[in-house]
Formats: C-alpha cells, sequence, structure tokens
C-alpha cells in the first residue's frame, strides 16, 4: 500500500509540472504551441487540436516510474533484510524523427492507432489516447484527422504548413481531404477558421467566404478520392497563427427510380390531289417521342362525308400496339371517294395511360375528268367527192384527264381516208393518242374519206381517258349523186352540096353520179335545110322548122343516149343547126349550135 501511494504522487507531481509549463488555450480548449522539433500534435474527438506531452517529458516520467519502482523495491528488500541497487538506466542517445502516423481505413472497419516506433529511441514514447490520432512533424507542420473518430474512419483531412513564417511575407499551405471509404461522399463542406493576423489572398480552388471562416463545397467525393485545397495569404501579425479546418459530409443511399414520359407524335400523309375513280392512298406514322413505353397505341382517323374506305367505313383505326421510345410505326390505308369535293382530316393518336397526339389536316381535293366529243361535217355531199370531218374532244371536268383516246369508226361505202397526224389504223378505226387533257383544254382532229355510193353516210367518233366515261358523237352526211349531162351535137358531112342530105348526130353523156331524169332534146332548123327525118332514143317530131323528142326518163351515170336529125340542102350557104337539152337536174338547158356549110355547083 505504502508502495502503490508513492508511485501515485510522484505521477501526479510530474503531470502538475508539465501542465502547468504548458500554454493555456482559449476557451479553456488545449491550443498547438509554436513549431518546434520533437513534439507531436493530436486532434481531439471534437476535432479540435491539442497538444500532447513532449516525447522527453514521458521519457523522464517512465524514468522516475521506475526509479520509483526500484526504490519500493529496495525499501522492501530491506525491511526483508536484503538489499539489491538498481542497476542505472542505459543512457543511448536518442534522434528526432519526422514520421506522419495516419488513420486508415478499409470498408469502414475500425482501425488500431499507430504508435511511433520505439526501436531507436526506447526512452521516448507517445501518450496517446484512444480518441486522439497523433502526427509528428519533420520540416513543416504535417497535422491529419480521422473524421468522426481515428478508429473508425471515414474522411481524412491533412494539413500541410510551414514551422514559421515571416512576417508580412506571403506563404501558404495545403488542406488534402481523402474519402477512406468505398462509397460515394456528397455534400461535403471544409470549412476553415483564420485567424485574425492572417491576410487571406487566395485559395485553389476558390472558397466562400463568411467572416473569417473559408467554405469549400464539394458535391461529391468518389470512393478513396481526394481533393487539395491551397490557401495563400500573409501573416500580419507577430502572433501565432490557429487555423483550423472542420469538415461535414453526408452518406447517402440512394435508390434510382427511372422517371420516363412517353410522348406520342402522329402524322398523316395524304395526296393534295385524287381523282375520283381511284384510290386515295393516306399513310398514318406514329412515333413515340419520349423516353419509357407507350402501351396500346391507337391510331383513330373520323373521315368526312364522302371519304370512305375499301369497305366503306367512316373511320380508320388502327392499332400499333406498345412502342418504345423512340420507336415508330407506319401504316398505310387506301381510301375513296364518293363524290368530288375537297375532303380535310387529321389522325389522333391516344393510348392506354391517357396519352394523345393529333396530326396536322391534310387537305386532299378529289377531281374528276369529263370529256365532250364533237363530231362535225357536211350535212349533203355529192357523190364522190370527199367528206371532212373535224372531232374535237374537251375536258369539261376539274380533273386532269390522263391516256385520252379518240377513236373514229370508217363507215362503209367509203374510201381515199386521208388523217391528221398522229393517226394509227386499227382495222376499221383510225385511233389518235392524244395524252393528258388538263381540266378545260380541248384537241381537234380532223378525217376525210370519199363515199362511193349514194345514200345516209354515218361517221362516228369516241373519246376515252382514265377515269372517265366514254363519250361519243356522230355526223350524218346525205350524199347524193350529181348528174352532168353533157350535150354533144356533129355533122356527119360537112360540106354538102344544094340538094344533098347531112346527118346531125346528137349525144347527151352522164358524166356525174346521179342519173339524169327527164332529158328533152329540141332542135331547131335553119332556112337553108329542109327536115327529112329523125330517130333516136326517143321518137322525134317535127313542127314548122322545130324538131322535137320524146323526154327520156332517166340516163344513168356514164351512161350516154344519142339521136339524129337528117336534113337535105336547099340553097347554098352556111348554116346554123340548134340543139337545146333539158333535164329534171338543169335549171336552165344546155344548147349547143353545129355549123354546116352548103354550096352550090
Amino acid at each position: 500500500m505504502k508502495k502503490a501511494l508513492t508511485v501515485s504522487l510522484a505521477i501526479c507531481s510530474m503531470l502538475l509540472a508539465g501542465c502547468g509549463s504548458s500554454d493555456s488555450g482559449q476557451d479553456g480548449q488545449a491550443k498547438p504551441a509554436v513549431a518546434r522539433s520533437g513534439r507531436s500534435y493530436f486532434w481531439d474527438k471534437d476535432l479540435r487540436p491539442t497538444v500532447a506531452v513532449p516525447a522527453r517529458r514521458a521519457a523522464r516520467m517512465d524514468e522516475m516510474t521506475e526509479t520509483v519502482d526500484a526504490q519500493a523495491a529496495a525499501q522492501e528488500q530491506v525491511s526483508s533484510g536484503l538489499y539489491i541497487e538498481a542497476a542505472p538506466a542505459p543512457q543511448t542517445p536518442t534522434k528526432a524523427e519526422a514520421e506522419l502516423v495516419t488513420a486508415t481505413v478499409e470498408e469502414l472497419k475500425p482501425v488500431a492507432t499507430q504508435r511511433p516506433s520505439t526501436a531507436s529511441a526506447p526512452s521516448e514514447r507517445f501518450m496517446v489516447s484512444n480518441d486522439l490520432v497523433a502526427v509528428d512533424e519533420g520540416g513543416a507542420h504535417a497535422l491529419s484527422m480521422v473524421y468522426p473518430r481515428p478508429d473508425y474512419g471515414i474522411i481524412q483531412v491533412d494539413k500541410t504548413m510551414p514551422q514559421e513564417v515571416r512576417l508580412n511575407k506571403p506563404f501558404a499551405y495545403v488542406i488534402k481531404v481523402t474519402n477512406l471509404t468505398n462509397m460515394m461522399l456528397t455534400d461535403v463542406a471544409i470549412t476553415e477558421t483564420l485567424s485574425k493576423e492572417f491576410e487571406f489572398k487566395g485559395s485553389e480552388p476558390a472558397a466562400r467566404s463568411e467572416n473569417n471562416k473559408l467554405i469549400w463545397e464539394i458535391d461529391s467525393l468518389g470512393p478513396r478520392a481526394n481533393k487539395s485545397i491551397r490557401i495563400s495569404g500573409v501573416a500580419s501579425g507577430s502572433s501565432p497563427l490557429e487555423h483550423c479546418t472542420a469538415i461535414t459530409h453526408t452518406i447517402r443511399d440512394c435508390a434510382m427510380v427511372k422517371v420516363v414520359e412517353p410522348t406520342l407524335e402522329v402524322g398523316r400523309i395524304a395526296p393534295s390531289q385524287a381523282v375520283l375513280c381511284e384510290p386515295i392512298p393516306i399513310d398514318y406514322i406514329v412515333t413515340n417521342t419520349g423516353t419509357g413505353a407507350a402501351q396500346n397505341v391507337q391510331i383513330v382517323d373520323t373521315l368526312p362525308v364522302g371519304l370512305q374506305t375499301a369497305d366503306g367505313k367512316g373511320k380508320v383505326v388502327l392499332d400499333a400496339g406498345t412502342l418504345l421510345a423512340g420507336e415508330s410505326r407506319r401504316f398505310s390505308v387506301k381510301l375513296r371517294a364518293t363524290k368530288t369535293g375537297a375532303y380535310a382530316s387529321k389522325a389522333v393518336a391516344t393510348s392506354a395511360s391517357g396519352l394523345m397526339a393529333e396530326s396536322e389536316s391534310t387537305l386532299t381535293s378529289v377531281r374528276q375528268p369529263i370529256l365532250s366529243i364533237t363530231k362535225s361535217g357536211p350535212q349533203r355531199q355529192f357523190l364522190g367527192r370527199a367528206v371532212t370531218y373535224e372531232i374535237t374532244v374537251l375536258n369539261k371536268g376539274d380533273g386532269p384527264a390522263r391516256d385520252t383516246v379518240v377513236e373514229d369508226l370508217i363507215p362503209p361505202g367509203v374510201t381515199s381516208v386521208e388523217a391528221t397526224a398522229g393517226a394509227q389504223s386499227a382495222g376499221s378505226k383510225l385511233v389518235w393518242e392524244l395524252g393528258t387533257l388538263e381540266p378545260n383544254a380541248a384537241k381537234t382532229v380532223r378525217v376525210s374519206y370519199t363515199p362511193t355510193r349514194e345514200g345516209d353516210l354515218m361517221a362516228t367518233a369516241t373519246a376515252t381517258a382514265h377515269c372517265t366515261e366514254t363519250v361519243t358523237d356522230s355526223a350524218r352526211t346525205s350524199v347524193a349523186g350529181i348528174p352532168a349531162s353533157r350535150l354533144q351535137v356533129i355533122d356527119l358531112e360537112d360540106p354538102i352540096e344544094v340538094s344533098s342530105t347531112t346527118t346531125y348526130l346528137i349525144t347527151v353523156v352522164n358524166e356525174g353520179s346521179a342519173a339524169d331524169t327527164n332529158i328533152r332534146i329540141i332542135c331547131t332548123l335553119d332556112d337553108k335545110v329542109q327536115y327529112v327525118s329523125s330517130a333516136g332514143a326517143t321518137a322525134g317530131s317535127i313542127m314548122g322548122k322545130t324538131v322535137s323528142f320524146a323526154p327520156l326518163r332517166s340516163l344513168e351515170p356514164k351512161a350516154k343516149a344519142t339521136w339524129r336529125v337528117v336534113v337535105r340542102g336547099v340553097r347554098a350557104g352556111d348554116l346554123r343547126f340548134k340543139v337545146s337539152m333539158h333535164t329534171d337536174h338543169l335549171a336552165l338547158p344546155i344548147e349547143h349550135t353545129e355549123a354546116t356549110h352548103i354550096y352550090q355547083q
């Protein structure tokens, strides 16, 4: 008991002596002394720097403890009648070693505090409590703090400062922050409290300044990553500079939830013009322009009146199913119009989740070409003369008439067929391919042929085009033959002697294309001749100096009729034998005079 009391008293006296020689900090807290070789610094559990017991003083305490122990043992030996002299402690020279002792962690496991090696200096040992991390000096301050505590480290802060600086001379120091974990640290805030006699010049990276504090905010610090901060300034006073570092952070356990927003976009593609008889091609394109899938997508196009699907429905309904992000689907539909007009419509796309999109309205003008044809020609024509017809095709509709074709049927009983350029013969037809006729456009072709018989000539032409009805027109021409009777009179004997006879031959030839009717021949005799006789196609009679023949009822084309009149000369001289021909076809008679010379021996 006496021995224990003696040892306790010796230890307390040494501790009191050490405490009396140390500097007191502000607010009752320990304050680091001016840098000096052989001194160690610590950070307590509240992240405040404190001064450790000097190494030599700790050694003396160990020696005193050993001395006290030896004295106690000696007393016990004396009391027991024994005396043993304590061997003096070996005097081994010590050497100051600058060693940075840093607490580290592996995957958030507690870490044991490291102590300086005592192999080279067994007489010097650090007095380190369980909540402090020791840092040794070597040329410059190398202070280290493990947060939140040394045995359970998350963040390590290493601060390197010069041991001493010149007054009003710039200097810099570095703060290094290290993530000791395998997790991402977020919202890391580093606060550096500056001394009042420190004139701050700048930092890299730049800091946010509040009063005498510098604040750096790091959004995230990756696993095992570090961040260094360099601070520069000037000591503006002679008092020691005390710069304190504080750090906060957040460890987040984040669950990622993917946020999607599918968006529909639909388009309707339709021709601006269409023809009534043709199907109208419509394309629908629906696209998911957002993120995430759009379920049960449907396209609906409500058609205007007059426009319907191929099966007669007034609505187009298309199921597009599920559309992934960025996916598109295209649908093609054939519509048909029941009448001409302008049809505007738009498509609506919806999904099971309530998404909706509308396309722009598209306008389709449905038109229809309408052809008309006109064939014109003479109403009457003489047989054997060419008949010419004009055929005009007009598109009186509002749509283009594509592949317009005109056909003319060649009637029977004609010959010498002629037509304008472009006509092609196809059996008993003439064909013109006119191409496309725009609305209100017209084209004209011509054809001619010569009838070979009398009667009505019926000439028919037709016109067709794509998506039009066939149109037909006919021209009727009455073909009539024309009689062309020619009168010829000659004397068979010329000259004649008085009392001799001569015969006058009267010939009528129908050179026309129709029969001539009621041909009447009338002859007038000169005073120098005397009627003898007459004969011919019809019977003749004499009345005075006029010889008349009975009418010839008909004289066919290319046929001829002849009559003869015999006269006798009664006195010499030049005489004139005059013949007149009357027919139903002639409004005025045809007259012919034949001269004969009568001479006297």
